[in-house]
């Protein structure tokens, strides 16, 4: 029985992994290293209740909520030693083929603050409804959707026309 439990899991984490580090790039606005230790966390933390997954409906969904929660609770850890970068390194987190699009996003998200980072990953690159997003971040609906208001103006602040330069005409 624990053998086919932990089989379970090596199949469940090898399937999401790829998946959970792309949001964790994004959550970590390109920080590979971070967001492989919190991959590495989000997994241990889900082999630990593997055996009572089956109460779980979406075992996937649960995965990203731990992920987000993991991030939130180590970006208020890690705020008082954060460090900023001169550059942002290279990454391969985007799905477009354009890197100055990326580059550009990627730095605009480094310049929200973690929740509000959080909430555009969770609404925008995971396409989660505004209900999904607040249980994910233990937060209400309403705060959702005021944080999502505020971020994405901070990026059309911080992004201005330069955005529309990058995007390629189709």
């Amino acid at each position: 029985m624990r053998q086919s439990c932990t089989d379970e899991f090596m199949e469940f984490a090898a399937g999401r992994a790829g998946h959970l580090f792309r949001s964790a790039c994004l959550l970590t606005s390109g920080d590979t290293h971070l967001a492989e230790d919190l991959v590495q966390e989000t997994l241990g933390r889900l082999y630990v209740v593997w055996g009572r997954m089956a109460r779980v409906g979406n075992p996937a969904g649960y995965a990203q909520t731990v992920l987000v929660r993991t991030y939130l609770a180590q970006a208020r850890r890690r705020s008082s030693s954060e460090r900023p970068l001169a550059e942002l390194p290279e990454t391969t987190t985007g799905r477009g083929d354009d890197p100055a699009l990326r580059v550009a996003l990627l730095h605009a998200l480094a310049r929200l603050g973690p929740k509000d980072r959080a909430v555009v990953v969770l609404r925008y690159w995971e396409d989660r409804s505004v209900e999904e997003t607040a249980a994910a971040m233990n937060v209400s609906a309403a705060a959702v959707r005021t944080r999502s208001t505020r971020a994405l103006t901070r990026l059309r602040e911080q992004l201005g026309g330069s955005l529309a330069e990058l995007v390629p005409a189709h």
